[in-house]
């Protein structure tokens, strides 16, 4: 997926919060968002992928401000807001009617989960709304590929698994939870390295996916949504066994749609931006289940 003209404010608004959380040194913000726009002058061009351009920001911010992990209070901020809710939405899930409809509301929550993101222009998340979004996603659903998505699961032999932001990874374990019951081995991959507000080792341990889980791996970088070129072996690995991918959200749609599959690719997430929205034609600020399967179209 290629950037919008949209993009360009929302990469410098979010640089400029990031440089925020990252030093409280006003002198080395300034500083920041200089090497940013430069940065910007040289990437920012009609054939860019925004999760790329958006990768060597937040790189070039850690290095100049020392500070490798901006996001980490917001992110154990998360986790404890997200775990306080997982009791409820358990019970939303045991209250089911049949294993389709225990899938589904498990991935209402994960992909509700995905509103969990700050900073990014346009888009206000307030973690006390999180529970009336909850209740609320049914009737939200912009794309409804969930059915379809149960078949191909069902069917599978190996899933692979990929998270976005901490606090979200704790309603992934419910849907998790769920894959695995339908038979198919589950591959769970977080961040290596901290990337924005996503979840790492330390955040899927915290809500219980090692346990979840069959296999917990790292993609083995810090990128904004999965760059073959620069995953790690086992991330490969696990993508190649996989009979289907499970993409959470929007950096995976970002970079995967730049790829040629041979396998269908479920993604999960929340239309937190415009040039999401628009690229798959459904409004902002809703939920998507999108199937894409080799061959087709990714608009629904």
């Amino acid at each position: 997926m290629k950037v919008m003209a949209a993009c360009l404010p929302c990469m410098v608004h979010r640089a400029y919060r990031e440089a925020c959380h990252a030093t409280e040194d006003q002198e080395l913000r300034m500083k920041v968002m200089v090497e940013v726009a430069k940065l910007l002058a040289r990437e920012f061009r009609p054939d860019a992928v925004p999760a790329i351009v958006g990768t060597y920001r937040d790189r070039l911010i850690k290095e100049l401000t020392g500070n490798q992990d901006p996001y980490k209070a917001v992110k154990e901020a998360s986790n404890r807001a997200a775990l306080e809710l997982v009791p409820w939405a358990e019970r939303y899930i045991a209250s089911a009617a049949g294993p389709f409809e225990r899938f589904r509301r498990a991935a209402l929550c994960a992909i509700v989960g995905n509103a969990m993101e700050f900073d990014i222009l346009g888009h206000r998340f307030r973690v006390e709304d999180l529970a009336d979004m909850l209740a609320s996603a049914e009737h939200n659903l912009g794309i409804d590929h969930l059915r379809a998505i149960y078949e191909v699961a069902r069917r599978a032999r190996e899933v692979l698994y990929l998270t976005d932001n901490a606090g979200e990874i704790a309603f992934d374990v419910l849907l998790v939870r769920e894959l695995r019951a339908l038979g198919p081995r589950v591959v769970v991959a977080v961040k290596a390295e901290p990337c924005i507000n996503d979840a790492l080792l330390e955040d899927a341990r915290l809500v219980g996916m090692d346990e979840a889980a069959d296999e917990l791996i790292t993609t083995g970088t810090d990128t904004v949504g999965l760059v073959l070129e620069w995953a790690s072996r086992d991330c490969l690995s696990a993508y190649e066994r996989a009979d289907l991918v499970l993409a959470k959200g929007m950096g995976n749609i970002e970079t995967l749609t730049e790829y040629e599959h041979d396998k269908p690719i479920a993604f999960l997430l929340y239309t937190k931006c415009e040039t999401i929205a628009n690229h798959l034609g459904v409004p902002r600020g809703c939920c998507v289940a999108l199937l894409w399967e080799p061959g087709r179209p990714l608009k629904a």
